[in-house]
């Protein structure tokens, strides 16, 4: 059994999340990521084929750089060549990007030592339409300065409580965040993106962190209100969660320190 690790992208509009849940909607199943990567190996293998993947994204979140790992029983196939071979088995709205083969250790949640993510803020009057799914319209070009100024506080071994959602089962709210920055879009003048970068993160944590320094700054609030919040440990003075549309788990690392989860 060779372990075979998969780069992964997908639109997550029209999926419930990444985890499978097979009971979900009534007893039914609802469509995920993982369940359709694992519909595709099991039609390439003849058995089912069980998926790990380095995090779970939410009902409508995106990504550019997910990664999974799976176990497969077949030696003569190179692992390049799952490439093409799983993109013909999978909708249009995933594709495999990468595959090689790893040791037998590896799992792409527990080796993983950092997750990025890019929220995507259009901040002119309207976004085109082929952009909706993937930025929040803000209408409004928000100060950079103040944005960046509050996120600083946003660096080392944090307590994120502040910003974990109702009906987290993280047995510690702990995180240790590397990086957290807004900067204009290179590609796109009437958008901004707000990259962080962590060990891991709580349920709906990114959302919230997003949601929280995008209000705050509207309402005129500066570093110092942030850090206050921060530190309260309070869910309750957290500001509103952004949309989902906006948000990619953009890469994951598996080089460096590996951190508490």
């Amino acid at each position: 059994m060779r372990n075979i690790l998969l780069t992964l992208s997908y639109d997550g509009t029209d999926f419930c999340g990444w985890q499978r849940q097979d009971t979900a909607d009534g007893g039914k199943p609802v469509r995920t990521v993982q369940a359709a990567v694992e519909c595709a190996l099991a039609k390439i293998h003849k058995e089912p084929t069980k998926l790990y993947g380095s995090g779970r994204t939410d009902s409508g979140v995106h990504a550019a750089g997910q990664a999974a790992n799976f176990f497969s029983p077949i030696d003569s196939m190179k692992p390049e060549n799952y490439v093409p071979a799983l993109n013909a088995f999978l909708p249009p709205d995933v594709r495999v990007n990468d595959a090689r083969e790893v040791g037998a250790e590896f799992n792409a949640r527990f080796s993983a030592t950092s997750r990025t993510y890019r929220y995507f803020l259009h901040c002119g009057a309207s976004p085109l339409a082929s952009e909706t799914r993937y930025v929040w319209a803000l209408h409004r070009m928000p100060d950079i300065h103040v944005l960046n100024e509050m996120a600083s506080h946003l660096r080392g071994e944090i307590d994120c409580a502040t910003f974990a959602a109702a009906g987290d089962q993280s047995l510690s709210t702990m995180r240790f965040i590397e990086n957290a920055v807004f900067y204009p879009d290179p590609a796109n003048g009437e958008r901004i993106v707000f990259e962080i970068r962590a060990n891991a993160f709580l349920w709906k944590m990114v959302r919230s962190v997003t949601g929280s320094l995008v209000a705050f700054e509207r309402a005129g609030r500066d570093g110092d209100y942030f850090r206050e919040v921060l530190e309260s440990r309070d869910r309750k003075r957290a500001g509103p969660t952004a949309p989902a549309t906006g948000l990619f788990l953009w890469s994951v690392g598996f080089s460096g320190v590996r951190r508490h989860v």
